[in-house]
């Protein structure tokens, strides 16, 4: 297998049922292996609208402010969030609200296409990019409720020929667009989540200035049992950073913060952006990918698109260099192969930052 091969194929999934059909079935009890069992049930709550929600940052203020890190400047709202949320809404983001409309509209188009016509674009011997399901590595494990369409979309040369080059139209040219767009932009936020740390520029340019893109449609059929069942089970990503657009107004990620589960309540036209594993990685544990879930419920299918930036498959990470000392600030993260991380965290299960866990220096001091 050559490098290019390589890069395309990160990792396998077993096939499992389409959510989408079985939910068509009008049952009134969910299979066997879609039930949560304590704890990972989901907490119901009628207090939600009490919870703090995650900041709101302008990037607009950023980019137009000159001024150097201070206290009250927008650039110390996002430095905050970082590290205290590892989540955040951006509005003013530079995006259009047409091009927006677009994608959602073409999305929702997409997973409306008859079985026949989704069979183009499924799965293909247990690769993970298509329409299916991944991270299913057992027929024993339980599985989320929803369906997933999964592709790479940058460097352009990884993207599979029976994918995205074969999109309808004019779904594959909003999303040329919007993938060219959401580029820039995660390239702008780690600019200036750079200056934020006051860490040296290259360092964040050179890691992830052509980088690898994914993008993770997602649908989330309506429950006859959502007390039972969870959407996408709780987990940090693996990436640099998740931008997240949600396609229709229906309700359901969920972020954890002080021990508690906290509904995210998606403003328009704004993108939820989260930190990501390799991140926290990169800042040397100073910005934190944070555990999150999808939740669902009985009355209407909720969309949305995950939208993931990391380095370039090719090199190597680990913590920035200008960010570690020997003494005052060791690293607390190996380095390794981007390729290779990438190929771990497909290999496994979800299971909250467990991955991350592994890419951690043990202290070996510590344990003598």
């Amino acid at each position: 297998m050559d490098l290019q091969e390589q890069l395309q194929n990160l990792g396998r999934s077993l096939a499992v049922p389409w959510v989408q059909d079985l939910a068509k079935e009008n049952m009134t009890t969910i299979p066997p292996r879609y039930v949560r069992s304590h704890p990972d049930l989901p907490l119901i709550s009628n207090t939600s609208s009490l919870l703090p929600q995650i900041p709101v940052i302008d990037l607009q203020t950023i980019l137009s402010n000159n001024d150097d890190f201070s206290t009250h400047s927008e650039l110390d709202k996002l430095h905050l969030a970082s590290q205290e949320w590892g989540f955040f809404q951006l509005i003013n983001h530079g995006v259009s609200s047409s091009l927006l409309e677009n994608v959602k509209s073409g999305i929702k188009e997409f997973f409306e296409l008859p079985t026949e016509e989704k069979k183009k674009y499924w799965q293909q011997g247990g690769d993970i990019e298509g329409f299916g399901q991944i991270f299913v590595v057992s027929d024993e494990q339980k599985l989320d409720w929803g369906d997933l369409f999964y592709m790479v979309t940058l460097p352009t040369h990884l993207r599979k020929p029976h994918l995205f080059p074969k999109l309808p139209l004019p779904l594959r040219d909003n999303l040329e667009a919007y993938s060219a767009e959401l580029k820039a932009l995660a390239v702008k936020i780690l600019d200036v989540m750079a200056k934020a740390l006051r860490m040296e520029a290259r360092d964040m340019r050179e890691l992830f200035e052509e980088g690898w893109q994914a993008m993770r449609m997602n649908y989330y059929p309506p429950c006859p049992q959502p007390e039972l069942a969870i959407g996408l089970t709780p987990h940090s990503d693996a990436v640099g950073l998740t931008i997240l657009l949600q396609i229709n107004e229906m309700e359901g990620l969920q972020i954890t913060k002080n021990g508690m589960w906290i509904p995210v309540k998606p403003l328009p036209n704004a993108f939820i952006v989260n930190i990501g594993d390799i991140l926290e990685i990169v800042t040397n544990g100073t910005y934190r990918s944070i555990e999150h879930r999808a939740m669902v419920n009985s009355e209407k299918e909720r969309l949305s698109i995950a939208t993931f930036y990391g380095p370039k498959l090719d090199g190597d990470m680990g913590p920035a260099p200008s960010l570690v000392s020997s003494e005052k600030s060791p690293a607390l993260f190996k380095r390794i192969g981007v390729a290779d991380y990438f190929r771990g965290f497909f290999s496994r299960e979800l299971h909250g930052k467990s991955y991350l866990e592994i890419m951690r220096i043990q202290n070996e001091e510590a344990s003598i």
